[in-house]
């Protein structure tokens, strides 16, 4: 559906859908799906303007971060549609907010722990939750818990908790309703909501794209 409303928006939102997607690719370091929608005008383009950006993808890594799905809709964008006509790499020179959902599985959660560049933040969790080491298991527990498991400690060690936005992050809480750990949010992230729901950890909020 989105191709067929790119067809019939002109060939300049159709040749920038093109250089979004590949713009978007370049950001991320593997896709596997990727569906793209523009909204707004050819007039609105060609004054550097388009109204919005909705995007759907499947399996993403991004920054070492494996994501089974991601939804997204962006803010109004200022676009330089000279240079892509022009045949050149679109650049986005201006900072714009998105709003979305992203669903992680508790296998690409745990890849994504094992990553060098997450491994900050997997210590934090190990030590902080368990007192142990790296690596950690991450599993569901239905209807809505997350576990997390260390055999780096022996006896093994495993604490459930429940996933709960709070203070723009994401709060991990033990079973009796106490704060294990607030994780540590880039500042231009807002989480407003974390749950676990359908065998997958849903995270949704805001965030500001700066290029």
């Amino acid at each position: 559906m989105a191709e067929a409303g790119l067809r019939r928006s002109g060939p300049a939102l159709q040749l920038l859908a093109a250089a979004l997607r590949l713009w978007i690719r370049q950001q991320c370091d593997a896709i596997d799906q990727l569906e793209l929608a523009l909204d707004g005008s050819a007039l609105q383009l060609l004054r550097g303007h388009l109204e919005g950006v909705r995007l759907q993808a499947r399996r993403v890594r991004y920054q070492g971060l494996e994501l089974e799905s991601v939804t997204l809709r962006s803010e109004p964008i200022q676009v330089q549609l000279g240079q892509v006509l022009r045949g050149q790499p679109l650049q986005l020179d201006h900072p714009f907010g998105i709003r979305g959902l992203v669903q992680f599985s508790p296998e690409g959660l745990e890849r994504s722990l094992a990553q060098e560049s997450w491994r900050p933040l997997a210590v934090s969790l190990s030590e902080t939750l368990l007192g142990s080491e790296p690596p950690l298991q991450v599993t569901l527990l239905p209807p809505d818990s997350l576990v997390f498991r260390s055999h780096a400690a022996a006896p093994e060690r495993e604490l459930e908790t429940r996933l709960q936005a709070e203070q723009g992050s994401i709060a991990l809480r033990r079973a009796d309703g106490t704060t294990a750990l607030l994780l540590p949010m880039d500042p231009a992230i807002t989480i407003e909501r974390a749950a676990v729901e359908g065998g997958l950890v849903v995270l949704e909020g805001a965030a500001l794209v700066t290029p």
